[in-house]
C-alpha cells in the first residue's frame, strides 16, 4: 500500500521519499541534519525520523555491509565494524594508532562533564593534559565550546559528532553511567556470585 508521509512531499508515496532520504544519506558520507533532509523532501522533521527508522531496521543487521548510525539529530551510514578488516584490505587503509590509556580518561572526563576546561581536566587527573587535548582535538574527537567566563578566559571542550559516531552512540546522553554511579551498583549486586572476576573489558579505539 502506498501511503504519504507526514506533510506535503508533493503527493509522493512513503516508499519513494524513504528511497530519496536513503540518497541523500547515502551520497553525502558525513553526519546529514534531519531537519534539513526534511526541508529538501517537503516533509515533517518527525516524518524524516520514521523513514530513519526504517533504514535502520533494513540495515542494521550482523549480515548488512553498512549500517545506518543516528547522531544525535543527524543520520549516517557507515561501515559495519565486523567487516572493517576485508574494507582496510580491499581498499590499502592503514590501521590508525589505537587511542592511549592517557587520551580515553580525558576523554571519558570530558564526556562526563562538558563543557569543561583543560584546567578541569587536568585537576581530575593529576597530570599535565596540553599535549592530549591538543590531539584529541586534532582527530576529531574534541572540540572547542567558547570560553569561560572567568580571569583569562579559558577555553571550554566538548565531545564531536565524530565522537558519537566512534563510539556508536546515537547522543551523549547514551553513554552508560560512569563508575561511581552504575558501576558501584552492579558491584554490589555481584558479590553475592561465586564465580571469579575476570576484570574490567579492555577497550580499544581506533580512529
Amino acid at each position: 500500500m502506498r501511503g504519504e508521509a507526514d506533510g506535503e512531499g508533493e503527493g509522493v508515496s512513503t516508499e519513494e521519499l524513504a528511497g530519496r532520504a536513503e540518497a541523500i544519506l547515502f551520497a553525502s558520507g558525513e553526519p546529514v541534519a534531519l531537519d534539513r533532509i526534511a526541508q529538501v523532501l517537503g516533509v515533517r522533521t518527525a516524518a524524516v525520523e520514521k523513514m530513519v527508522l526504517a533504514l535502520q531496521e533494513k540495515y542494521n543487521t550482523p549480515q548488512s555491509g553498512v549500517h545506518l548510525l543516528m547522531l544525535g539529530d543527524s543520520a549516517q551510514f557507515c561501515t559495519n565494524p565486523a567487516f572493517i578488516e576485508p574494507v582496510r584490505a580491499a581498499l590499502d587503509l592503514k590501521r590508525n594508532t589505537p587511542l592511549s590509556q592517557a587520551a580515553m580518561e580525558v576523554l571519558a572526563v570530558v564526556a562526563y562533564n562538558q563543557p569543561v576546561t583543560k584546567a578541569f581536566v587536568e585537576q581530575v587527573r593529576g597530570v599535565d593534559c596540553s599535549g592530549v587535548v591538543g590531539s584529541l582535538v586534532q582527530k576529531g574527537l574534541l572540540e572547542e565550546r567558547g570560553r569561560l567566563e572567568l580571569p583569562g578566559r579559558p577555553l571550554l571542550y566538548g565531545t564531536t559528532e565524530n565522537f558519537l559516531r566512534c563510539f556508536q552512540l546515537e547522543s551523549i546522553d547514551r553513554l552508560p553511567p560512569p563508575p561511581g554511579e552504575g558501576g558501584q551498583q552492579e558491584q554490589e549486586e555481584g558479590s553475592d556470585d561465586d564465580g571469579e572476576d575476570d576484570g574490567p573489558e579492555q577497550i580499544t579505539l581506533d580512529v
